[in-house]
């Protein structure tokens, strides 16, 4: 029998909205938007960019702070048939360039206010994006020095969602807090899967994820039931307190570094909440593996088995299973590549020999990882210098070419798209020999690099 495909998100959404468009989808600072409200105010939008020449392959820019307009801009982008390319408002503008014209970005939404909602009664047009266009292009750091933008397509992304509903369901009652920067894939299961359910999306204000104590109080005055945190960050908030309040978290999701059982049993003790290790680079659509944490592991929580979207392959450098080896993920969550990388794209996404279909691939992540006596994976470390800070991929290559930039770079001007205004980026740093030369560099390469990137010392 043949399978029928899963709804992409937006179209998902939308089902849900009208199954309760009366029910709040999102809050944020005290204010409600309904199923409905966030679902025409979405449609208003993707009317407009498709008038624009927005449809299936388009890539749009999203440069806002987290707020209803970014979820409804989200939304609309996918409603119009393209593909949204986070751009964080926080991220340097040399950065921030970068992407804007690597990604081929038509336009940037950067923070035009959007016009109020029409009635929900309106006709939707059909966008054409099928399983195989892009949904969403996120960058991550890059070996090389530069950036690359990983293309996951609508078909990954709806197999992952899918996943995770069947897995850990949602229901009316949830409230899940998005907190993750949306620059990081993370935080892409946060925005969709409790509207995909008919629960609530509570929007944490822009750079609450770097306050622990101040992240618990508002989990704990929110009644906030699924909470995710790398375990940097909630090791942070266990010892700011607060957490043990939060009454109303049942699960706690945690991901993004190695999560030692010291932590984890930590949060359970102090929440009673469950909590789950998940695995996955954003090259197979956010998570690949997951583990419910039980209270029976060594010295740190194995990242599990493989999501219902995924295979993952433990081999060796004969490209033969083995007990001990770098961890490939194949399936239907693994990525179409990387933009405008042809190379790259050939030696990181490889045929997939054991899938037993035509064309099949599977994505070598350079993660080393070990079979369990339970069936499960635990992580064994990198076979590169990729490292990882407070979750986010850092290739230290890029950081190493930031630093020779400061002195080879001659002097140029970008152009960053916002809105209907394009305005210059220095992107050369001269230095002031007034200011001590640790200073200067600090300022320079945080004109380039996100402020994981940026070293503690130069």
């Amino acid at each position: 029998m043949t399978q029928r495909p899963l709804l992409p998100v937006h179209r998902a959404f939308e089902a849900q909205a009208r199954r309760t468009p009366s029910a709040v989808a999102l809050e944020s600072a005290g204010a409600a938007v309904t199923y409905a409200e966030l679902d025409a105010r979405a449609a208003l939008l993707a009317a407009e960019l498709r008038g624009g020449g927005v449809g299936p392959e388009v890539r749009v820019g999203v440069r806002l702070e987290r707020s209803p307009e970014l979820v409804a801009a989200l939304l609309g982008v996918l409603k119009a048939g393209g593909a949204y390319v986070p751009l964080d408002p926080g991220y340097p503008e040399e950065r921030l360039a970068f992407m804007a014209a690597d990604s081929g970005a038509a336009l940037v939404l950067d923070g035009t206010p959007l016009p109020p909602a029409p009635s929900p009664a309106r006709a939707e047009g059909e966008n054409g994006a099928g399983p195989d266009d892009l949904a969403y292009v996120i960058y991550t750091s890059g070996s090389t020095g530069t950036p690359k933008g990983v293309m996951v397509p609508h078909g990954a992304l709806a197999s992952h969602m899918a996943w995770m509903q069947r897995e850990f369901p949602l229901g009316p009652g949830d409230r899940v807090l998005q907190k993750t920067p949306f620059s990081f894939d993370a935080s892409v299961w946060e925005f969709w899967a409790p509207l995909l359910a008919g629960a609530t999306l509570v929007l944490a204000p822009p750079g609450a994820e770097r306050d622990p104590a101040g992240l618990a109080r508002l989990a704990a005055r929110e009644r906030v039931t699924v909470l995710q945190a790398v375990p940097t960050l909630l090791r942070a908030v266990l010892e700011a307190g607060g957490l043990e309040r939060c009454a109303a978290l049942r699960r706690l999701f945690c991901g993004g570094e190695a999560l030692t059982a010291e932590l984890a049993e930590r949060a359970r003790s102090a929440t009673g909440a469950e909590v789950v290790n998940l695995y996955g680079p954003t090259e197979t659509c956010i998570d690949a593996t997951f583990h419910r944490y039980d209270g029976a592991a060594g010295a740190t929580v194995p990242i599990g088995r493989a999501t219902d979207g995924v295979r993952a392959y433990v081999l060796d450098g004969a490209g033969e299973p083995a007990a001990d080896g770098e961890l490939f993920l194949g399936g239907a969550q693994v990525a179409r590549g990387y933009l405008g990388r042809p190379e790259l794209t050939a030696e990181r996404f490889v045929p997939d020999p054991f899938a037993g279909e035509p064309g099949a691939r599977m994505y070598r992540s350079g993660d080393r990882a070990r079979g369990l006596a339970t069936g499960e994976l635990e992580f064994a470390g990198r076979r590169d210098d990729q490292v990882k800070v407070r979750g986010f991929r850092v290739e230290l290559g890029e950081v190493e070419a930031a630093h020779l930039h400061l002195v080879v770079q001659p002097p140029r001007e970008l152009q960053l798209p916002r809105g209907e205004h394009a305005r210059p980026v220095a992107a050369a740093v001269h230095a002031r020999p007034r200011l001590p030369r640790e200073r200067v560099a600090d300022e320079a390469l945080r004109g380039q690099l996100r402020p994981p990137q940026v070293p503690a010392r130069h």
